[in-house]
């Protein structure tokens, strides 16, 4: 009996840097064979995957790290039927969950009292590890004008609005 092949693929540089390596999971999940495994490493579980890949025949195992990220093992299943694996949740239009367009979840970044840089390098260490379905709120003492075009060019969009109190909130979500 031949030894199960395992491919590993490494997508959280990916997020990091705002890209969506939707294309590229697909990729690899089309090239597993019968005797294979494929090993996900990415930020959050992405859990709409999971109904795509049992859609392919491919059932999953989750694991969360110490660290915060997760492993995510794809082997074929004898017994799945891809003809009746219908995803139990709607897929976004990557095709596999990394991009909602709708946040379930809110993250806040409180960086209020901290000396510039470090309110942007906390928000965007935050935006490092963003789940994909989430959407961050940060709380800063200064309008985060730097902050923007760091955010476009990780594929985020984020919009600041002055509280009463004179600091501001900044939304930020996937672009």
């Amino acid at each position: 009996m031949p030894t199960p092949s395992i491919i590993t693929l490494d997508v959280r540089e990916d997020f990091r840097a705002g890209k969506g390596p939707c294309d590229k999971i697909q990729n690899a999940l089309d090239q597993v064979g019968p005797d294979a495994t494929l090993r996900l490493l990415v930020p959050f579980e992405p859990v709409p995957l999971f109904a795509l890949a049992a859609a392919k025949g491919f059932t999953h195992s989750a694991t969360r790290s110490p660290e915060g990220h997760w492993e995510v093992r794809f082997t074929h299943s004898p017994a799945a039927n891809p003809a009746i694996a219908i995803p139990a949740a709607p897929l976004t239009a990557g095709g596999c969950g990394c991009s909602e367009t709708v946040p379930t979840e809110i993250l806040d970044v409180d960086a209020r009292g901290l000396e510039p840089p470090q309110p942007m390098v906390q928000i965007l260490e935050a935006l490092s590890t963003l789940p994909a379905h989430a959407a961050l709120r940060a709380r800063t003492d200064r309008r985060p004008v730097h902050l923007h075009p760091l955010l476009e060019a990780r594929g985020f969009k984020g919009t600041s609005e002055e509280q009463s109190d004179g600091s501001f909130v900044t939304h930020i979500r996937r672009a």
